[in-house]
């Protein structure tokens, strides 16, 4: 499909569709509403006869093993998230062992309910293809029942024509390992809790009984210790604590299975500042002024109540590292780490205030205390808000940056700007309409009137835009880039 835009400028649309599979489930822990109810369940589990038990536990593997690659380990790790709630003197088969890690595990299928908002990255193993072929990960936000959003891969091939071959994408789904971070900065957790609004003299009490490093456990024994024995009101102590261990659970490391499929992974809210889902992840291949890669990726956590700007760093996509990011800049949605350093500095691009383009430089990743706006909304299809789709793509003639703007009956167009390569608070160049609106095919879904992306990617002279239609589905828009950027005007 060939869409015309501005004057001469071509964009293809590809006839390649995302859709999610309802199939793909992952295992969750189950626990009812109620603590007082687990024990209740565990002792009627205990009641049944061992031929009972015996007999349920087959027909679960039956019905499931074939959907899970390891079921026994899942119902091994739910069943030690309830060890505690065992009576004293109870002695367990492997039976009922298993069973009751059944009891308290459920199925959740992540994609059940849209796959949308992708970003796409070069892999980082680029060896056996065709010449001028380049492998590719692309990121997807997938959500399920009650809108819980979390983050999906897929892989596949641009071949030399820029045509979209997607590998198999897997039946199993893997949920991680996860490990709570060994060590925390003393320092940087304290700066942290101040720009919270939580530093106070409760704070000063314990982190000033701690080393400038420490671990988890030795800041739990401290919290532990005060609230056996309290030194301030204990209303206002338990506040802190719930805000400390809200900031230690919420910096932790996940590993995948290296040598199961890229689609298997799942990156499935874990913390409680995102339980109630991790949104719109942008993925971007940096480059440090040492040739050393990283791909980070910010995203959005959100708890029902407060959104949090977070950082994924990972460099082979089986173990990421998931951080908090710091300071008063770290605001609302849509922040976009450029590829490498620009004088000496780290730049990201984000929207504080909901509404414009900001720009940031920033000595450490992690800490962004200031921000400026490089573009505000001028025109009609974005005069509710505008914001990036990604992160910054370089070219000879300067930045390109993807941007989305809402105009009337909220709908999502995508356009673009280009940015001085050495002062990118600078646009030189802009398109004066929108590179993609929705079709009439593309309007329908969950939320209509919405094409957007994540993250862009060049190859072979062209860019190739994945892109949301109306939250449900993706699809593959690609431009030539020297006719993109000839389309655009000068901006003084």
């Amino acid at each position: 499909m060939i869409q015309k835009h501005l004057s001469h400028l071509i964009v293809k649309r590809k006839r390649n569709k995302i859709l999610g599979d309802s199939s793909r489930v992952i295992t969750r822990l189950h626990l009812p509403d109620g603590e007082y109810r687990i024990p209740k369940i565990i002792q009627r589990i205990l009641d049944l006869s061992e031929t009972t038990a015996e007999d349920i536990l087959a027909q679960i593997l039956i019905d499931f093993s074939d959907r899970h690659k390891d079921i026994k380990h899942v119902f091994a790790r739910h069943l030690n998230e309830v060890i505690d709630y065992l009576p004293r003197e109870a002695v367990l088969s492997e039976n009922k062992r298993a069973l009751i890690g059944a009891y308290f595990t459920m199925e959740y299928s992540i994609e059940s309910a849209a796959l949308f908002n992708p970003s796409i990255v070069p892999h980082p193993d680029q060896t056996h293809l065709d010449q001028g072929s380049l492998r590719f990960i692309m990121s997807l936000r997938a959500t399920g029942e009650g809108h819980l959003s979390s983050i999906v891969f897929r892989s596949g091939v641009l071949d030399s024509d820029n045509r979209v071959l997607f590998n198999p994408t897997s039946d199993y789904v893997e949920t991680p390992e996860v490990h709570l971070d060994s060590a925390y900065d003393r320092h940087l957790f304290d700066l942290k809790l101040l720009e919270m609004g939580a530093g106070n003299e409760i704070t000063a009490y314990l982190l000033g009984q701690l080393p400038e490093i420490f671990t988890y456990n030795e800041l739990k024994n401290k919290i532990e210790s005060l609230r056996a024995t309290p030194v301030f009101p204990v209303t206002s102590q338990n506040k802190i604590f719930e805000v400390m261990y809200w900031l230690i659970n919420s910096n932790y490391e996940i590993s995948f299975h290296p040598n199961h499929r890229i689609s298997e992974r799942v990156i499935f809210p874990l913390s409680k500042n995102e339980c109630r889902g991790i949104e719109d992840a942008r993925f971007v291949k940096f480059i440090d002024t040492n040739g050393e890669v990283t791909y980070y990726a910010t995203y959005t956590a959100y708890n029902d109540f407060t959104i949090l700007p977070q950082l994924i760093t990972t460099k082979e996509f089986f173990k990421f590292n998931i951080i908090t990011l710091n300071g008063k800049a770290v605001q609302n949605k849509g922040m976009a780490l450029f590829p490498r350093k620009i004088d000496g500095q780290y730049v990201m691009l984000s929207r504080q205030d909901g509404e414009n383009n900001h720009i940031m430089f920033s000595d450490n990743i992690h800490f962004w205390q200031e921000s400026k706006i490089i573009q505000e909304p001028t025109r009609p299809w974005e005069f509710i808000q505008i914001g990036n789709c990604g992160s910054p793509l370089e070219t000879g003639k300067g930045w390109l940056v993807l941007t989305h703007g809402v105009g009337p009956m909220r709908q999502y167009c995508i356009s673009a700007i280009l940015l001085d390569l050495e002062n990118p608070s600078k646009i030189i160049a802009r398109l004066e309409e929108p590179l993609l609106s929705p079709h009439e095919e593309e309007r329908e879904g969950y939320v209509p009137n919405v094409v957007y992306s994540c993250g862009s990617m060049i190859h072979n002279n062209e860019l190739v835009i994945p892109y949301a239609m109306a939250d449900v589905m993706s699809g593959i828009a690609t431009v030539g880039i020297k006719e993109l950027i000839n389309a655009m005007q000068p901006v003084d």
